[in-house]
């Protein structure tokens, strides 16, 4: 679908043709659980916090400036709605007495990609919620600096900085768990 199909879309959905609106979810419905994942880290929290930015979305569509992309709007929308999910539910534990304790077997190669996955996710956990997402749009989901900027409502050089930034803490924080990992071996 163009920019030009697209804003054609809304313009008949605002005058009327609500069901519409469906084709809008559907093609950014997968971006938007990918963002809300990424903050929430528990799907069905994301599936209800992408649920609600387009429920937001529909609810604000009048306001929708058109010189935007529908999906940088809607992924802002997505973003605070799942950063407000986030400050809600900040504690929740789970007791170990629920928990699934799983047992495989795994080749010393996929254990060590594993453990470096983890390293990872909890040098990523001491990142604040943008540094974070701003990492995981660029690098992960792979998106042009451009599209990461207009998706956070930022300036480009903005982003810029804040991925290298972010990439700095990043290895720093990989440095101190590395080193307390090997403190404990």
């Amino acid at each position: 679908m163009t920019l030009l199909e697209e804003i054609n879309l809304i313009d008949r959905i605002l005058a009327g043709e609500r069901d519409l609106y469906a084709r809008l979810v559907n093609k950014y419905k997968s971006y938007a659980y990918t963002i809300a994942l990424k903050i929430l880290e528990n799907r069905p929290e994301a599936e209800e916090a992408a649920q609600d930015g387009f429920i937001k979305a529909f609810q604000y569509l009048k306001g929708f400036n058109r010189q935007a992309k529908f999906s940088t709007w809607l992924y802002r929308i997505v973003f605070n709605t799942a950063i407000s999910y986030k400050r809600k539910n900040r504690q929740k534990f789970q007791s170990i007495e629920n928990s699934i304790v799983e047992y495989s077997v795994k080749s010393d190669s996929q254990i060590e990609k594993d453990d470096k996955q983890i390293f990872v996710n909890q040098a990523m956990d001491k990142l604040n919620e943008a540094d974070k997402l701003s990492i995981q749009l660029y690098y992960i989901k792979e998106f042009s600096l451009t599209e990461v900027a207009e998706m956070m409502g930022q300036n480009e050089n903005t982003i810029k900085v804040r991925i290298h930034r972010a990439r700095l803490r990043l290895a720093d924080e990989l440095k101190i768990i590395l080193k307390e990992e090997a403190l404990t071996l």
